[in-house]
């Protein structure tokens, strides 16, 4: 068994440890989970330090053949473009395992729930065949919607129902353009590499179809406006930790697929390129403006991320090599911002039962310590230098201006919300006099200060020393870019 086969079946084999342990064993089935995750974490920090950042191609491949007759395969890789997510996957798991102590009920089928939703993403970003990519794909729901509908808030059923709804109607454009594709590989074959190859020899009105139902299927799970009418609900009734996991690292998933699909089909890429700009500033405004309006901070954190995923879009329909560049940077960024900033809210509202910014004021008196993780989260996701969300925009910015110039106006208006609406939430949350409810909340816990110092020592680190984060993926951007547009290696 080699070390993909390890770490993507390392939190299966925690669920299954957790099923056979006794449901009242609350504080054993918190440990094994918590070990399982850091162990998972271990295994991905061991992949990503040995990765070679010079080799474009794919790493620690694992493959062989399932089905001969079907063309199917169990086929493991990473590159560039997946280490990042895959660390990124096992560090947030961690992290919101970390956040779920204060739970009270039915732990046992949470945390079997957890594990099975990394091992569903864990999946997603390892396999090199799409057969085994769609059913990884799909395995992700169910572990979250009985997450949500369990575990979420008063309107927990509807937003589960939807999440799914959505999704799963994605799901069904992309399993079309899949099969369309599949159709021309000889033999039939689902390998990546394979289908790529096959694309090419599509009809251009083919791949032009193709690729709009990938952009529905991977739209909706990033989401792109408008096709993220799921994430409000879904993210304000989660519970935080599950929100952590969702807004942090799910919505990559979707962005992940979309890269992939974008060097897959690149002629469509190109014919689509002014439809994709659209969508990604009408996007970055939009969920600016509507994070700007809202008074529930969850509601203000899933709106900035439809817009933070804006950029992610930018970034790929930029389809040049700063712009990917600044995309996969956008993934990291947003997944580290999101999260801390999700962990934040659901940390406050544990111990004040409210998530509306008018009941609070000058925390930064009662809770010390949390007023500096969170205004550090909030100042990363205006873009402020020194923290990995510049690095991040700035890379999307130049890409966008090398490719359509003045257009970007529209790019530092959505920066201006940003900075509007992360500017309000400081002022609301941090200064006035203290509220006499306020007076007695407690700070910071051991473990939550942990969590929270994971995630925001993650964003200024990389924000003051972006390199390795950059390096890491360069050579696969790179090689990307060839296949974009139409360059010999």
């Amino acid at each position: 068994m080699g070390i993909l086969s390890i770490l993507l079946w390392t939190p299966a084999v925690g669920a299954l440890i957790i099923i056979f342990i006794p449901s009242h064993h609350t504080q054993l089935i918190r440990w094994i989970a918590n070990a399982v995750t850091f162990i998972a974490l271990l295994v991905s920090l061991f992949v990503v330090a040995l990765y070679d950042q010079h080799n474009a191609g794919l790493q620690f491949k694992e493959f062989f053949v399932l089905n001969p007759k079907l063309g199917s395969a169990y086929s493991l890789g990473v590159d560039g473009l997946s280490a990042p997510m895959v660390l990124l996957a096992t560090l947030l798991t961690s992290v919101a395992l970390l956040a779920s102590f204060s739970l009270t009920k039915g732990i046992k089928g949470y945390h079997i729930c957890i594990l099975m939703l990394e091992f569903g993403m864990l999946g997603v970003f390892l396999s090199q065949d799409w057969r085994f990519f769609y059913i990884f794909w799909e395995l992700t729901l169910i572990p979250l919607f009985i997450l949500i509908d369990r575990w979420g808030g008063k309107r927990r059923h509807a937003a589960s129902l939807n999440f799914v709804l959505y999704t799963m109607g994605g799901s069904v454009f992309m399993l079309l353009s899949l099969i369309a594709i599949y159709q021309y590989v000889p033999g039939h074959d689902s390998l990546m590499t394979k289908m790529n190859l096959a694309a090419q020899h599509m009809p251009g009105y083919l791949q032009v179809l193709a690729f709009l139902g990938f952009l529905v299927g991977f739209g909706v799970k990033m989401p792109i406006f408008p096709l993220h009418g799921w994430l409000p609900l879904a993210h304000v009734e989660a519970p935080s930790p599950i929100s952590i996991l969702l807004s942090g690292i799910l919505l990559k998933m979707g962005a992940y697929g979309l890269i992939r699909i974008v060097t897959m089909l690149p002629e469509a890429a190109h014919v689509l390129q002014p439809l994709l700009v659209f969508l990604a500033l009408f996007g970055m405004i939009y969920g600016g403006l509507l994070a700007w309006r809202q008074t529930d901070l969850k509601a203000m954190v899933a709106y900035s991320s439809v817009s933070h995923m804006g950029i992610v879009l930018l970034g790929i329909a930029a389809l040049n090599e700063t712009g990917l560049k600044g995309a996969v940077l956008q993934m990291t960024a947003h997944g580290l911002i999101a999260g801390a900033m999700f962990l934040m809210v659901g940390l406050l509202y544990e111990r004040t039962h409210t998530r509306n910014i008018q009941d609070y004021s000058s925390l930064v008196q009662v809770m010390p310590r949390f007023a500096v993780f969170m205004a550090l989260t909030l100042f990363a996701a205006m873009g402020l230098p020194g923290s990995v969300g510049f690095i991040a925009e700035l890379h999307t910015l130049i890409g966008g201006f090398q490719q359509w110039g003045w257009l970007m106006v529209l790019f530092s208006i959505s920066i201006l919300i940003s900075a509007a609406y992360a500017i309000r939430t400081i002022t609301l949350l941090f200064t006035g006099p203290v509220r006499p409810q306020l007076l007695h909340i407690q700070d910071l816990r051991a473990y939550e200060l942990l969590a929270a110092g994971i995630l925001v020592s993650g964003i200024v680190l990389f924000g003051l020393l972006p390199a390795p984060l950059i390096e890491l993926s360069a050579a696969t951007i790179a090689q990307l870019n060839q296949l974009i547009s139409g360059t010999p290696d």
